[in-house]
């Protein structure tokens, strides 16, 4: 394994660790979120996103890993996000909780993995068809916000940041 390698398995641990310590694997703080009841998840989600935005491009900048986005296909945003809603909701899994309720010793988290890895391979046998049809649909190439507002990443960023600790504030006065 090359060194890029090592740091992925590295990171991917210490997010599993994470996510583990944090109790977001748990069904009940699922469910809390679903029904913004309980935002652990969410305050999770969105620590790792200010970590992870600034490190990422970081890291871009440096020049140790190059950043390329996916394409923003109207279809696949609409489609994917109601797929990936409607099977949290059904499971009270996502991919990363999944495979850590798995990892805690939760068999009932191989049926949401294998539902999964059955979605991706119906995707993969019948992509010609979305090809044609969905992924056809609205295609702004591949942008990020700064790209699509014009606006620098690094002025972003803090503004993110900025609102982010805001709402974390709110969600803890609301008991949340």
């Amino acid at each position: 394994m090359n060194t890029a390698q090592w740091l992925g398995l590295l990171t991917g641990v210490l997010f599993g660790f994470l996510l583990q310590k944090g109790r977001v694997l748990r069904f009940d703080k699922q469910v809390g979120a679903m029904l913004l009841t309980d935002m652990t998840i969410f305050k999770f989600m969105l620590s790792a996103i200010l970590v992870g935005m600034v490190g990422i491009l970081w890291l871009s900048n440096m020049e140790i890993i190059t950043l390329s986005h996916k394409p923003m296909n109207v279809g696949a945003v609409v489609i994917g996000g109601a797929l990936f809603g409607a099977g949290w909701a059904i499971m009270g899994f996502c991919p990363g909780t999944s495979l850590g309720a798995l990892g805690e010793g939760r068999w009932h988290a191989v049926f949401a993995i294998l539902g999964m890895v059955a979605g991706a391979a119906l995707y993969a046998e019948l992509y010609p068809f979305f090809k044609s049809t969905v992924l056809a649909w609205k295609d702004f190439g591949r942008i990020g916000l700064p790209e699509a507002i014009n606006i620098s990443q690094w002025i972003i960023i803090p503004l993110f940041w900025v609102g982010t600790i805001g709402l974390f504030f709110w969600f803890e006065k609301k008991n949340l």
